[in-house]
């Protein structure tokens, strides 16, 4: 179950092009697993090679302890980031 979890959000989050923001809600509900965007984040943070700055939480808030890294990326992509340190929803994928 979890390796086909793995390969469901990973193909999901390897669609993302750049430029393209989604939550790990969303991630997780396109995946086939909705409820399980914990399960992304952690994911994600076990995982290399994914373009994980591309994943943010519901609210467009950055990777806590990384926003700068995470803002970073996702500036050189042409996302806007708010004074706040978001993403607007605006900016985030259309399903």
């Amino acid at each position: 179950m979890a390796e086909e979890f793995d390969e469901k959000v990973c193909e999901v989050i390897l669609s993302l092009e750049p430029g393209e923001v989604a939550t790990y809600g969303e991630i997780a509900a396109e995946a086939g697993y909705p409820g399980a965007a914990r399960a992304v984040g952690t994911l994600l943070r076990r995982t290399n090679g994914l373009p994980w700055w591309r994943v943010v939480a519901a609210n467009g808030r950055l990777v806590p302890g990384g926003e700068v890294e995470h803002a970073r990326r996702l500036r050189a992509e042409g996302v806007q980031i708010s004074d706040s340190g978001r993403v607007s929803a605006s900016a985030r994928r259309q399903s």
